[in-house]
């Protein structure tokens, strides 16, 4: 029975509330069953949300952190597009991927979008983002490093309309199949998309039957006033002041570079500026990234200080506020290429990161791999002479922090919760082998919490005239330590031909050709080191190197710690090492 807004209580806003959380996850959940993709239903790089008939987003089901906020402006986008005219009816689904445009990120990550209606008024929107596969372009696997502008990155939709009051573009659809090179697989999550966003049509208007309209919309405002709260709750325990951080992303794909990126972040009782001006303009190779990812990036950092737990909404940011410059590497305009744009998006989280780290200790640690260290591998399958494309992204170490060593193995902060590619699925459906899947442990990251390891994967194609583009950043400049700890190490690939020549490391390379039994080495970085490694418990060395992590010689190089390689047992400490505990102790 409906519940009317003369009987409505506290506790049933919060019911509608979490009702509306419920429906974003189903939404997830109902994508991952239906796609054909494994970089979507293995690796989940895609994100489901509502929000309402403003754009305002509501809930999100993520797989990919960077998403954050990117489906808010999808909706934006299409209201300011078509709803003006009263051009949104009940049935219809919008397509977009202009990253200038809403889209937010590079074209290979396509949105899509329903408006949904109750009583003939459009109350809500389901929309969700996912990676395709493939979109077109000049490159397998549509995103590459080399890519000068847009007009070689793949299709552009610019928020059109895939169905017209629930009739399909079928003109549409046979435009992307004459375009991709895998169209298969991009329609088949095209309409895993579509399943998504029925179901959470079909939830929310089961919600507004259940509650009634009054009830909902109520609790709506409810939602994102209760984020607003929290987040400003949490803005008056946090340090006052201004706090700054400089960093250099390597370049461009092309060999333009390094890149100055700098923020400014000022903390008051009612705001969270982060002023990104002065970072540098934007440049001719495709990492340069859009307002929208910019945001989303932001967003991802601002949650992890004020109040990681708290469920997404765009309530929780309307504290947070962000400046750039016009036509910069992090404000790019048209025609700008933007298919690698992760390689700056993440600087944009990674700066905020590294100015607050030193003043929240207890929230924040020493920095990451950052980079997503993408890979795409091409060619064709040893078993079925069927053409293949692998596309994931790689995991790596984070840094240490008061208290904790860094994990190790895990996705960088804009993939989030994400996955590989299973080593069983890879090697079924690719024409690839796996020949190596373990950590790496070159001692970099040294503290006395120690940053988590990287990882070492490596591939052997299985045929001739195979191909592989990477984009490994950090490669230059390394995850960065703090209070006295170390810096981790960069992240790197490197090809060794079937004859063992080995060429590389490289950062970025497109295109590099593969023939039989050659591998690629795909190496990541170790995070960064919290506190001086003189400080760290000599058991804690003596585990690190009984576990492999580190090895005899840099138990005593780094640590001042002597290890018996026997027993594993600490034997002795180095005159360094005791020399500076005699000083502390003073």
């Amino acid at each position: 029975m409906k519940i009317h807004s003369n009987n409505m209580d506290p506790f049933t806003l919060d019911i509608v509330k979490d009702s509306l959380t419920a429906i974003g996850d189903e939404m997830f959940v109902a994508l991952a069953r239906t796609s054909m993709s494994p970089i979507i239903y293995e690796v989940l790089d895609y994100a489901c949300g509502l929000s309402d008939a403003k754009g305002q987003l509501l809930t999100q089901g993520n797989g990919v952190t960077g998403f954050i906020g990117m489906l808010s402006y999808m909706v934006k986008e299409t209201l300011d597009k078509f709803n003006k005219n009263g051009n949104l009816k009940p049935g219809d689904i919008i397509i977009i991927n202009d990253p200038y445009g809403g889209g937010g990120s590079h074209l290979s990550d396509v949105g899509l979008l329903m408006p949904i209606f109750y009583e003939g008024e459009l109350v809500a929107f389901s929309a969700n983002k996912a990676h395709w596969t493939e979109v077109g372009g000049k490159d397998p696997g549509s995103w590459t490093t080399d890519s000068t502008e847009i007009f070689q990155e793949g299709l552009q939709f610019p928020s059109i309309k895939l169905f017209d009051e629930g009739n399909l573009n079928q003109a549409l659809v046979d435009l992307i199949a004459a375009n991709v090179r895998f169209p298969d697989l991009s329609l088949g999550d095209m309409w895993a998309q579509v399943a998504s966003l029925r179901t959470g049509e079909k939830r929310f208007i089961e919600l507004f039957d259940k509650y009634g309209k009054y009830t909902v919309l109520k609790a709506i405002d409810h939602l994102l006033e209760h984020g607003e709260q929290i987040s400003r709750n949490q803005l008056t325990q946090l340090p006052k002041g201004t706090f700054e951080a400089v960093d250099y992303i390597d370049d461009d794909g092309l060999g333009n570079g390094p890149f100055k990126v700098q923020v400014k972040v000022t903390i008051t009782d009612e705001e969270f500026i982060c002023d990104f001006r002065g970072s540098h303009p934007q440049v001719l190779g495709p990492i340069n990234c859009s307002y929208t990812a910019l945001d989303s990036s932001v967003r991802t950092i601002f949650l992890a200080i004020t109040n990681p737990s708290q469920n997404v909404n765009d309530g929780v940011f309307r504290p947070l506020k962000i400046i750039v410059d016009e036509n910069s590497i992090f404000n790019a305009k048209r025609p700008a290429a933007v298919s690698t744009y992760w390689e700056t998006m993440l600087y944009g989280s990674d700066l905020v990161w590294k100015a607050m780290a030193p003043v929240l200790p207890h929230r924040l640690t020493a920095g990451h791999l950052l980079s997503v260290c993408a890979v795409v591998l091409g060619g064709t399958h040893h078993d079925t002479n069927e053409p293949f494309i692998l596309v994931e992204p790689s995991v790596g170490g984070w840094g240490a922090g008061q208290g904790k060593d860094g994990e190790a193995g895990q996705f960088c902060i804009g993939d989030g919760e994400t996955y590989n590619v299973p080593v069983e699925v890879a090697e079924t459906r690719y024409g690839v082998m796996v020949d190596e899947y373990s950590l790496r442990t070159d001692g970099a990251g040294a503290g006395e919490y120690r940053g988590g390891a990287g990882v070492i994967r490596t591939y052997r194609a299985m045929t001739d005239n195979q191909f592989v583009t990477a984009t490994f950043g950090r490669h230059k400049y390394l995850p960065w330590g703090f209070n006295n700890g170390r810096d981790g190490s960069r992240n790197e690939f490197e090809i060794i031909k079937k004859n063992g020549e080995k060429d590389g490391p490289f950062g970025k390379y497109a295109r590099y050709q593969l023939n039989k039994d050659d591998t690629v080495r795909l190496i990541t970085a170790t995070g960064g080191g919290y506190g001086d490694p003189v400080k760290r418990p000599t058991q804690k060395v003596s585990m690190d190197v009984k576990n492999g992590l580190i090895t005899v010689e840099q138990a005593k190089n780094i640590y001042g710690v002597i290890i018996d390689p026997e027993t594993f047992t600490v034997a002795n400490i180095t005159d360094d090492r005791e020399k500076e505990i005699s000083n502390e102790g003073r």
